[in-house]
């Protein structure tokens, strides 16, 4: 059996909650809920921090020994060559997967540290980012 991580960065958190016109109205525990019933064959896991060293952590934790990671970094994407360092590091293959489509917004979002050291990105598609970076595994 498959054991696949979903990693969300800072503010992912308050999926649901925060700015619904971008990232929609459902909480992510519920959504990851559907994705564990629909994908029954595959130990799905899911971790949360808004802390760029929890994010590390977790992928020197899991990053040897898990199957796949899907990552939404969230502002880390755009600021963290720590992270982008992390990935590098391990030996599971990371998807980066974005809610929004971040290149049409701010200019800023428009560059990752993180992609180029995944296997692939997957952004715009909202939750169902997600399923598509998942999927990718499989």
């Amino acid at each position: 059996m498959k054991k696949i991580l979903i990693l969300n960065g800072p503010n992912l958190n308050l999926l649901g909650v925060r700015e619904k016109s971008i990232y929609g109205d459902q909480d992510f525990l519920t959504y990851f809920d559907t994705l564990k019933s629909r994908y029954d064959a595959v130990e799905l896991f899911y971790f949360q921090s808004n802390h760029e060293g929890g994010i590390i952590d977790k992928l020197h934790e899991i990053g040897f020994s898990y199957d796949g990671v899907v990552l939404n970094a969230g502002a880390y994407t755009h600021t963290s060559v720590a992270i982008a360092d992390a990935i590098a590091a391990i030996n599971t293959p990371v998807v980066e997967v974005h809610i929004s489509n971040v290149h049409k917004r701010e200019s800023f979002r428009h560059h990752s540290y993180l992609s180029s050291v995944c296997v692939g990105v997957i952004c715009g598609f909202g939750l169902d980012s997600y399923r598509l970076g998942l999927e990718s595994f499989l």
